[in-house]
């Protein structure tokens, strides 16, 4: 088969203790699953049913790499977020039954256009411009752990030039990962390579060329990203 131009390479992530690579498929990512989150963003949180945006697979950012400062904004934000690596494909999932479709985990950093993402959703439109740039989605390594959830009391942080601004624990989630991986499964087919970001603490803040963006979650390798000057 010939093509008009060169397709797409696969995109993938390391994975902890392994030499083969985790190909990925789509990225899937959770809005507002931290109570704190919701109110910095100006809502109340309540216990309605999760809701998905999704990212483009080339824009993986892996751990040490640098990006430059996106166009279109002047409120270039990090938020740190747990990320769940689906191994199995199904659809319609039950919660009780959704672990067993996780491969593992990984720290990551859904980095948002966030003057751009207000202006379109006051506006009524998508915000997905906001999310779904390039260099957008960063990803560490994986950490397998199949079948398996991590502790409620797990610390996710994220700090900045060595200065921390997001700290909280996995259990202050409003959805946690089985309803996660439930819910989307109900709306469209998870299958292996499909990555899942769950949303992000309070103390989502700006970026600035020179900084250096840790994430770190407990059991998990952490991810650092350095912001470039303006593409």
């Amino acid at each position: 088969m010939t093509y008009l131009f060169e397709p797409l390479p696969t995109f993938s992530i390391a994975v902890e203790g392994e030499t083969r690579r985790f190909p990925v498929r789509r990225i899937f990512c959770v809005g507002r699953n931290y109570a704190d989150h919701i109110k910095e963003m100006g809502f109340q949180p309540e216990r309605e049913p999760p809701f998905f945006f999704t990212k483009p697979v080339d824009a993986l950012v892996a751990d040490g790499a640098a990006v430059a400062y996106p166009p279109l904004t002047e409120n270039f934000h990090h938020e740190a977020e747990l990320v769940v690596a689906i191994g199995k494909a199904g659809a319609e999932i039950p919660v009780e039954q959704a672990l067993d479709y996780v491969y593992g985990y990984a720290a990551g950093n859904d980095l948002t256009r966030r003057d751009l993402q207000f202006a379109l959703r006051d506006r009524g439109r998508p915000w997905d411009w906001s999310k779904g740039f390039d260099a957008s989605a960063v990803v560490g390594t994986i950490m397998p752990m199949p079948g398996r959830e991590l502790p409620g009391d797990t610390r996710i942080r994220l700090t900045v030039n060595g200065e921390q601004r997001q700290d909280a624990t996995l259990d202050t989630m409003v959805w946690n990962v089985a309803e996660i991986v439930s819910a989307l499964s109900a709306s469209v087919a998870v299958k292996p390579g499909d990555l899942v970001f769950t949303g992000t603490p309070a103390g989502v803040g700006p970026l600035v060329a020179g900084d250096v963006c840790t994430v770190e979650i407990g059991g998990l390798a952490s991810v650092t990203t350095a912001v470039g000057p303006r593409a």
